[in-house]
């Protein structure tokens, strides 16, 4: 076995359930993942997971939901010193804010307002819910929190995965797991989620209506999906094509409601609502001291924070609900 044994707890979810027909790929794709992964930062990410697990005694291990941030590891460690050396080792961190033991993490999102605009619009309880973009795995515990059964992320960024790990090791080991890899890397056997997320991930993609259909693959019949995504303002047309937006450069297309709407319906979606408009403020994302590069801020407009550096409209974020089309 190559993979962390963090994942043998997904593994055996998955061999008792509907989705167990994905079991044995899943499981060859961590195997051959972790055999040939080479990147320069790797050991120094493990031996801070290795030193956090030395630290935690098992008893300490859990975790809770309180108004504003997601507590791991309730009962604290006893050499605060230590754990916060560790884990400043696996910045930045961008999904919170959490705390682990005593050490407090302010991450560059305020990941719980995202999840306060969203977590009404859904009932949780009992679902099973895939991930897509997960990021180190802050929304599966929300979900957990508000019922949800199990929650399988999936990120392609080596970093969130070990601090994913590292959160399930403080958390001990709940339903919620991140894979090392992209929607379209997962394997096809892998369907018949009650609910399927996309959250911050459709405008990196060059075919947007593909991904929205990759979504709906991976649902059960009368499934629900949610997308939260860029958008323009209405005035401006059915989209705007972009090479750099708020200085990111993997940005392809920024589409009005409306053609949004199209897309989705293209991709097989039906009963469409959309549940929230919000244009992101530099207080929901933010440089902090635990992530220390540039954030929303410096990619806008200093005279007018409605406009980004490149002259567009300043991210504006719609989250869309929508069910899987039986027919």
């Amino acid at each position: 076995m190559n993979y962390p044994s963090e994942y043998q707890g997904l593994l055996e979810f998955l061999s008792s359930t509907s989705l167990s027909t994905a079991q044995s790929d899943i499981q060859q794709y961590l195997n051959e993942y972790w055999k040939n992964l080479k990147h320069g930062d790797y050991p120094r990410w493990q031996a801070a997971l290795d030193e956090t697990a030395m630290l935690l005694d098992d008893s300490q291990a859990g975790w809770q939901v309180n108004k504003d941030y997601l507590q791991l590891a309730v009962k604290g460690f006893p050499e605060q010193e230590r754990l916060e050396a560790s884990l400043r080792q696996l910045m930045p961190w961008r999904k919170g804010p959490l705390a682990i033991g005593p050490v407090d993490i302010d991450t560059e999102w305020r990941s719980d307002w995202k999840w306060q605009r969203l977590h009404p619009h859904l009932d949780w309880q009992g679902k099973t819910v895939l991930d897509i973009g997960a990021g180190n795995g802050y929304y599966g515990y929300r979900m957990l929190d508000a019922g949800a059964r199990a929650v399988i992320g999936v990120d392609p960024t080596l970093l969130f995965i070990m601090q994913s790990q590292l959160m399930q090791i403080c958390a001990g080991k709940p339903a919620n797991w991140v894979l090392p890899m992209t929607l379209e890397q997962l394997p096809g056997t892998l369907t018949g989620f009650d609910l399927v997320l996309s959250l911050g991930v459709l405008y990196h993609r060059k075919d947007p209506v593909e991904h929205l259909q990759r979504l709906h693959h991976c649902l059960k019949p009368g499934g629900k999906m949610v997308v939260e995504t860029f958008v323009i303002p209405p005035g401006i047309g059915d989209s705007i094509a972009v090479e750099r937006y708020a200085r990111m450069r993997n940005v392809y297309q920024v589409p009005s409601v409306s053609l949004l709407r199209s897309w989705m319906e293209q991709a097989g979606w039906r009963n469409i609502k959309m549940v929230d408009l919000c244009r992101t403020s530099v207080n929901e994302q933010r440089s902090t001291e635990w992530m220390r590069f540039e954030s929303l801020s410096e990619s806008l407009d200093k005279e007018n924070h409605k406009m980004t550096v490149e002259g567009w409209p300043s991210p504006l974020r719609v989250i869309c609900i929508g069910d899987k089309n039986d027919n």
